[in-house]
């Protein structure tokens, strides 16, 4: 059987950095010639980024993909990689005549073909996906083109991402017209588990085309969504062959031996059973296979475990986000109690514990251990901080204003917030908030207060994770970062005497599957209780989800991890006389 060297560049391209990530390309297609390649493949419209959202219906955005993808090609056969095929995600458009409810300019999520300096052949995304954070009909017009190219004696077929996950379209071509191998560029964001549904799902397609599959998956974070690797290759009848690690590039190398060409070139449209026809288009580069050589033993790289996924995951979020965004440093209120504690070791992690700065600012109603555990986090982690007591400043707006209750208590958040934002825009730092997800979802949070700032690493972490993330980050190797009293002692605003979250909510081991059930499954009422829910608490909670609507529209960015967030995935509207029945 003919044999082919496949490379898998698991990337992290910077969306709108079109000339950057064009650089990385050539870089790493030069670090898979010397590996001894015979293709290369990156992710889904790579040379964008993605997602780039209404970017692509930029006339001048598409113009610059399209033309630094012809001038990459033309770069790569002058600097000797020409005759190592790339296969590389890219934004195009189809000459379609402008309709209503057709996407500006037809843009397409397109996949191309760069060998010898030119580009040889190019198609198009057939599925578009229109679910959870996807949103590309709003973007994108389908394509209805599938290449089959000859590689050393290989058929090669190209499908995009979405296409592995619907039935019908691309694979079941590619299992009519015939190939040894499919690459599939990948832009697949990550949430819980997915790593498992993801192998699942290649190694079900590989036997429904017939083929080997190799699937590369962008890496890195994008606002709110982090993409975690994982590339893989399962052989025709879904074994794994080989894998990369999740949450860091890679060039994943692997031998295949693959069935001989049989298809001749030229075209044909085939059914796609799916409503629609696709155009088969082959061609040859190369007929004839590679001499036989020793293949190098493939790598599957070690699986973290559920916490250490997550963990990894709200780190490379942070990481990239301060990246990206151009800051060298971030900056949050540390209380000593859970949240602020796991984030600020987030940020350590991501960033590095000498740009991370910590402000204290205790209230007249802070406890001792809440000073000492702050201090004791900072002392293990090294970390920059000052201490700013608000006492004052809350009696001065006192003075001004007469605040009452709930009114008084928000004040003393909004002091803080205040300060944080004034540190801010004096030294530059990205402000971190630290609410998690069970007291976004309920509205306990302080407008304008806790949840002034710029990225929010916990937003989408309930907070019985929260305590699971802490215990499991202290027991990694070295000095546990985080203080046991912070992750033991009973949770507390401390915005008015002897506070406590139970005051107001029920404990989080009732309330955070409930939140699950009715934020991330959209259960309604009935449903909820018909799950097991205490009636009199799911009627309490869904009103308080409900109303805190609002709060949430104003809460910034964070990491996804879970299969809905506040955010791209929830939509719901602020002005709303919608309630579940009660009773």
């Amino acid at each position: 059987m003919p044999q082919l060297r496949i490379a898998l560049a698991q990337t992290d391209p910077v969306v709108g950095d079109i000339a950057g990530n064009a650089e990385m390309l050539v870089e790493w297609t030069r670090r898979a010639a010397e590996r001894g390649a015979h293709l290369v493949v990156f992710p889904e419209l790579f040379l964008t980024g993605y997602p780039a959202e209404d970017l692509v219906l930029r006339s001048s955005f598409v113009e610059a993909s399209v033309a630094t993808l012809s001038a990459t090609a033309a770069r790569l056969a002058d600097e000797g990689l020409g005759e190592l095929p790339v296969v590389v995600g890219y934004l195009d458009r189809a000459d379609l005549a402008p309709r209503v409810g057709q996407p500006k300019g037809a843009p397409l999520d397109a996949a191309a073909l760069l060998y010898r300096g030119e580009v040889v052949t190019r198609s198009a995304k057939h599925h578009l996906p229109n679910y959870g954070v996807f949103d590309e009909y709003r973007y994108f017009v389908r394509g209805d083109r599938l290449p089959i190219f000859r590689l050393h004696g290989v058929d090669v077929a190209v499908a995009i991402c979405e296409d592995l996950w619907q039935e019908g379209g691309p694979v079941s071509v590619v299992a009519e017209a015939g190939a040894g191998l499919l690459v599939v560029p990948n832009g697949s964001p990550y949430e819980t588990n997915k790593d498992d549904v993801r192998l699942e799902l290649c190694a079900r397609r590989a036997r429904e085309a017939g083929c080997a599959l190799a699937y590369v998956n962008m890496v890195g974070g994008q606002d709110e969504l982090v993409f975690d690797g994982d590339s893989l290759v399962v052989d025709a009848s879904g074994g794994l062959v080989a894998r990369a690690a999740q949450f860091k590039e890679e060039l994943l190398v692997t031998d295949l031996d693959l069935p001989a060409a049989t298809g001749e070139p030229g075209e044909l449209a085939v059914d796609a059973h799916d409503g629609t026809s696709i155009t088969v288009e082959r061609l040859v580069l190369s007929g004839t296979p590679v001499e036989p050589y020793e293949p190098e033993p493939p790598v599957v790289a070690e699986r973290f475990d559920d916490l250490a996924e997550v963990y990894q995951a709200l780190v490379l979020g942070v990481r990239d986000y301060v990246a990206k965004n151009g800051f060298r440093s971030v900056i949050l209120g540390l209380s000593g109690g859970i949240d602020s504690a796991l984030t600020a070791t987030i940020a350590a992690d991501a960033i590095g514990p000498e740009k991370v700065h910590v402000v204290l600012m205790p209230s007249r109603y802070s406890s001792d251990h809440s000073i000492t555990d702050a201090e004791e986090l900072v002392r293990r982690q090294g970390l920059n901080s000052q201490v700013a007591p608000i006492a004052d400043i809350v009696s001065a707006f006192e003075k001004e204003i007469e605040l009452h209750g709930l009114a008084a208590e928000n004040l003393q958040a909004r002091v803080r917030g205040m300060l944080l934002m004034s540190l801010s825009n004096e030294h530059g730092h990205l402000v971190l908030t630290t609410g998690n997800k069970s007291e976004l979802a309920t509205g306990y949070s302080t407008l304008y207060g806790d949840s002034a700032g710029g990225f929010a690493p916990i937003k989408d972490v309930l907070k019985s994770l929260v305590w699971r993330l802490s215990e499991w980050r202290n027991a990694q190797p070295g000095h546990p970062p985080i203080p046991e009293n912070s992750i033991t002692k009973e949770p507390s605003a401390e915005l008015r005497p002897d506070q406590r979250d139970t005051d107001s909510l029920p404990p989080y081991h009732v309330l955070d599957p409930l939140l699950r059930d009715y934020v991330e499954r959209d259960m309604g009422r009935d449903e909820l209780i018909a799950a097991g829910h205490d009636p009199e608490l799911v009627t309490k909670v869904i009103r308080l989800v409900d109303l805190a609507e609002y709060k949430r529209r104003q809460y910034p960015p964070g990491p996804k991890i879970t299969p809905k967030n506040f955010g791209r995935d929830r939509r719901l509207p602020i002005t709303n006389r919608w309630r579940e029945k009660l009773g």
